[in-house]
């Protein structure tokens, strides 16, 4: 072999010795950084370790701590878990028994599990299902069920889960409820029929009375003195004042007494309605605000409570120059109206018994006491409220407020 191969030869073996040191180089930098990964990964997965046991702990302690029932199931109804609360609810304990919820069901209440089962495998869920069960003590119970399927990485339904609550005390409280408005129906209707009896009963002998004392005066008025014909004056003013009292107690018997149903009115044709209905004297400027809402209410008994509210206002006005504002301020949950006048005002010591009913605080012998006790009980009956703000001398103005949802 000649020098210049073998020189070639050298090089040769010299770039592959270089190459392999290089190549050696480079594993060892990938190796070392293959290692801090390695290492990096571990220290990630043991921080990963211990977060899925502290989430596991925190979540078996919401499943044990549940106020409601929990309760999962195989496809077939079979209970295979179960939280406290179910066990309480259920009457059993699943280390000492199994039990199929489909068997639970009220013998009358089958074929509406067995839809309501159906729907969930078919929808997913269940939601707002009330049924009534036989716990496996031999209670009878009304649950009230939400439930959903459990379905695998593959989308396959394996089990369903459900939150079940005892709504048996509220059942009962519910139909406790209704037999007591029922009744109180009932009640209000025979309270309303008799005030009506009651009403012709009395005013009849009133009127009789009130007959006779026109008949004895027309018959004697040349012999009569002054002091007996004012006497007779004060006899028929008593009279008027009864009769005033009584149509007052039929009134306020039939403010709530609804015959008509809740209906979407104008209010600006209530009130505008209202005041067509009384008589305005020249020197009384009454305002209606413009843009009234549209409410839910009894037409009727609303149009009663303004035309209560408008006669007031004019009935007691005593200025020459008699303002009287109707307006409206809407608010988040209900609409608030006010009846505004600037006429004598009322004291603050009658906010509250303006209210009651016969408690007028006029000397006015027109004033039966009776219209603001049904504007209470109207608008108390339509869940809103009434109130009255006013200074001696200085005005009133009376509001009240009508619910939106009703």
């Amino acid at each position: 072999m000649s020098d210049q191969e073998i020189a070639v030869l050298k090089r040769a073996l010299q770039r592959e010795r270089l190459a392999r040191k290089k190549a050696e180089s480079i594993l060892e930098q990938k190796a070392s950084e293959l290692y801090d990964t390695s290492q990096e990964l571990k220290k990630s997965n043991l921080a990963l370790q211990s977060l899925l046991r502290e989430k596991s702990s925190e979540l078996k302690g919401v499943f044990e701590n549940l106020v409601d029932a929990y309760v999962v199931m195989d496809l077939f109804g079979n209970v295979v878990k179960m939280n406290e609360a179910a066990e309480d609810l259920l009457g059993f304990r699943m280390e000492e028994e199994e039990v199929n919820l489909m068997s639970m069901a009220h013998p009358s209440e089958v074929d509406r599990v067995i839809q309501a089962f159906d729907k969930l495998m078919k929808e997913d869920s269940v939601a707002n299902f009330e049924v009534r069960i036989k716990t496996l003590r031999g209670e009878s119970k009304t649950v009230h069920i939400n439930a959903s399927l459990i379905r695998d990485e593959q989308h396959k339904p394996i089990a369903a889960q459900g939150i079940v609550r005892d709504i048996t005390e509220l059942m009962q409280l519910q139909k406790q409820k209704e037999e007591l408005l029922e009744s109180l129906g009932r009640s209000n209707e025979e309270l309303s029929d008799y005030a009506h009896v009651v009403s012709h009963d009395l005013k009849s002998p009133l009127r009789s009375i009130d007959a006779l004392v026109t008949w004895i005066l027309d018959d004697n008025k040349e012999t009569l003195d002054e002091t007996t014909l004012a006497n007779f004056d004060l006899i028929k003013q008593t009279l008027e004042k009864m009769e005033q009292l009584i149509s007052g107690i039929l009134e306020y018997a039939s403010a709530t007494s609804m015959d008509q149903k809740m209906l979407a009115v104008n209010v600006s044709d209530l009130i505008h309605g209202s005041i067509q209905m009384l008589h305005v004297p020249p020197g009384i400027q009454i305002e209606v605000d413009s843009g009234l809402p549209q409410v839910m209410c009894h037409p009727t008994k609303i149009q009663q409570v303004f035309q209560n509210l408008i006669g007031n206002a004019i009935k007691y006005m005593d200025s020459d120059a008699g303002q009287i504002h109707v307006g409206y301020q809407e608010r988040d949950s209900h609409h608030e109206f006010f009846v505004k006048d600037n006429g004598p005002g009322i004291g603050q010591e009658h906010h509250q018994t303006v209210f009651k009913v016969f408690q007028s605080v006029s000397p006015k012998s027109s004033s039966s006491g009776v219209g603001l006790s049904i504007v209470k009980k109207v608008i108390e009956f339509h869940g809103g409220k009434v109130w009255l703000e006013s200074v001696p001398d200085k005005g009133a103005t009376f509001f009240f407020t009508l619910k939106k949802d009703l």
